[in-house]
């Protein structure tokens, strides 16, 4: 039995990922893959187009990560300072939220979702702390908040 090379168009467990290109039976490309759409014959033009397309994906990514290590670096020069209600012993009366976090980075020109803003557990007490923000998977930044009672 001979073998054809067939370009992956989805991820299929057994074989591999999306724009994969893998050798498979003529059969099994023939009467399975190429007729449901999960795979197209590896054409010369179509092995440059699918590489092509790689390198750009890469490119792409690459410049969204410098940015965004720009834009963590960014973050952690930065120092926010919130005043809040509190009692005698320096405990607030309620919390300082992802929202209010947010709403401060935004007076400082960051644009960032509060869900991006990842508070461990509520933020309580006054004093200086650490509020980790997830900018994307594999990139996340830390802002010192500084939390103060009203007068």
């Amino acid at each position: 039995m001979r073998n054809i090379r067939v370009i992956l168009r989805e991820e299929i467990p057994s074989l591999g990922d999306a724009g994969d290109l893998v050798s498979v039976k003529v059969g099994y490309a023939r009467n399975f893959l190429l007729p449901q759409g999960k795979a197209v014959l590896a054409t010369e033009s179509r092995i440059a187009e699918v590489e092509h397309h790689r390198r750009v994906v890469a490119e792409k990514l690459a410049k969204e990560l410098s940015d965004l290590q720009a834009v963590r670096d960014k973050l952690a020069a930065l120092d926010l300072e919130i005043s809040a209600k509190a009692g005698e012993a320096g405990k607030l009366f309620g919390s300082v939220t992802s929202a209010q976090v947010a709403a401060l980075l935004a007076e400082k020109g960051f644009d960032i979702d509060r869900r991006k803003i990842v508070l461990a557990d509520q933020i309580k007490e006054v004093g200086e702390h650490t509020v980790p923000i997830r900018l994307r998977g594999d990139v996340s930044a830390e802002v010192k908040l500084r939390v103060t009672a009203e007068e």
